[in-house]
């Protein structure tokens, strides 16, 4: 019924599908990281709030896409 092609890109659909799956927002949180070591950076005052932080470098981030 089935033979090694069909195996083979059914497997490599799946293979893809859990690679996509898994690092899709790996570049928004490298983004959002990034964004907060540069906002401690900059500012005088130390950031004390970091999920206030994070949601407003997540809301930014998401603006700019």
């Amino acid at each position: 019924m089935f033979n090694k092609k069909n195996i083979l890109i059914i497997f490599f659909i799946f293979l893809g599908m859990y690679i996509i799956l898994n690092f899709k927002d790996y570049n928004f949180k490298r983004a959002v990281d990034a964004c907060l070591a540069a906002s401690q950076k900059l500012s005088e005052a130390k950031i004390t709030d970091l999920d206030e932080a994070k949601r407003f470098c997540e809301d930014q981030i998401k603006k700019n896409k």
